[in-house]
């Protein structure tokens, strides 16, 4: 029975299109939809379907999600995103600076929080400075998206393919192989963006100190941050001597656990917590998970023509523009990590399906998130004026991670 197979093919095409009639579609509930129709014609049980649900990656998701609306809430990253871009003498050094700090904040944050965060500021930003600002928000759209690549807490296909893959600590493989690479694609990025968008002749900005909302929340943030990054920096240590007894979940879960215990807005905090992405998530397990039972792609798909890095990252790119990118690592993943793998090209299939969305908008939900709070702000960038950009940078974007992923 390949009822699940179908079920997914109806997923994707609707996730394609996201538009029925005056109806859009959020992928969500897409997703949801699909899973359901596999539990309702019997395709997986439902004690099968709770078992397919990786509690390690929601609660990731639950604690970096907390910590992510806390540094929304309390203008914490505001603050100290300003405090940064004042240093900048010019507008190319503010354009690069921003791709610079917005990528590193991606890499530790997630891309999709520091869309929310980044968008409005970059904005204003973009005014202070006498900059075009679809330039500016190209910019951080591109920033995102590469900078996310470089560690396994970047972005929610990076975690998957940290979650099921042998990379042992998992920072230590995406660092090394990617985070050079990564360097340099960021770079690119605002060569090509000044290239598009020539920054404004030389001038000065008067850009008004940003000042946290919420003092006693961002000193729990700044607490939150801080246990992270320690946590991250102990498994890389327990990385070189072959131990690595804190899994990923646990760095979100102690990141997040002082505001959850010890700021009054807790509630308010656990509220605004990004809970359709986390049904997302929840649906996606199910669906995936009873389609693989039926061993159709496992017989259907020629793994072993798929097993140099160039061509993982192209087929990632291509194939994450129509069915978006967490499904795609979802499915494609345990399929290449029968074949037994190379570390390079477990990472291949990060990279190449995270800078998918460098090329079209919807490549990544992130873009779409600075896409829908710019236009809220009068700023509406198009699908073509992205791809113009997109398409030369996704290209730079292979060759670089090829050239490093290969040797």
């Amino acid at each position: 029975m390949f009822i699940p197979v179908i079920v997914l093919v109806i997923v994707f095409l609707l996730i394609a299109i996201r538009q029925i009639g005056r109806y859009t579609l959020r992928i969500w509930q897409i997703m949801l939809a699909g899973a359901i129709a596999v539990l309702l014609f019997g395709q997986i049980t439902p004690a099968a379907a709770l078992s397919a649900i990786n509690a390690d990656v929601m609660l990731f998701l639950f604690g970096m999600f907390v910590i992510g609306v806390a540094v929304q809430e309390s203008g914490f990253l505001s603050s100290l995103s300003h405090r940064i871009f004042s240093r900048a003498k010019n507008p190319d050094q503010f354009l690069l600076l921003l791709i610079m700090v917005m990528g590193l904040f991606s890499a530790v944050l997630m891309n999709d929080t520091i869309a929310v965060i980044g968008t409005p500021m970059v904005i204003a930003l973009a005014f202070a400075w006498g900059i075009d600002r679809k330039g500016a928000l190209l910019a951080l759209c591109f920033a995102i998206t590469i900078g996310s690549v470089a560690t396994p807490i970047g972005n929610p296909q990076n975690f998957l393919i940290a979650s099921y893959a042998d990379l042992g600590d998992a920072f230590t493989p995406f660092l090394v192989h990617l985070g050079i690479p990564t360097l340099i694609n960021l770079i690119l990025a605002w060569v090509v963006v000044r290239t598009f968008y020539p920054p404004a002749p030389e001038c000065s900005a008067h850009i008004q100190p940003e000042t946290v909302r919420d003092a006693g929340l961002a000193r729990l943030t700044a607490l939150s941050l801080g246990i992270v990054l320690a946590l991250i920096g102990f498994r890389v240590a327990g990385g070189f001597i072959g131990y690595n007894p804190l899994p990923l979940m646990v760095i979100a879960l102690a990141g997040a656990a002082p505001l959850l215990i010890l700021s009054p807005r807790r509630g308010e905090l656990v509220r605004k917590v990004d809970w359709y992405t986390l049904v997302f998530f929840v649906a996606l397990f199910v669906l995936m998970q009873s389609v693989f039972d039926t061993g159709f792609f496992q017989s259907a798909i020629d793994v072993k023509a798929v097993t140099s890095v160039p061509v993982i990252m192209v087929v990632s790119v291509v194939i994450s523009q129509f069915i978006s990118n967490v499904p795609f690592v979802a499915l494609f993943q345990p399929l290449i990590i029968q074949q037994g793998m190379s570390v390079q090209e477990m990472l291949a299939l990060a990279a190449g399906s995270t800078i998918a969305g460098n090329l079209t908008i919807l490549g990544a939900a992130s873009n779409v998130i600075v896409i829908q709070n710019a236009e809220r702000q009068g700023v509406t960038l198009t699908f073509l004026e992205f791809l113009k950009l997109g398409l030369p940078l996704t290209v730079l974007n292979i060759l670089v991670y090829s050239v490093f992923l290969s040797f």
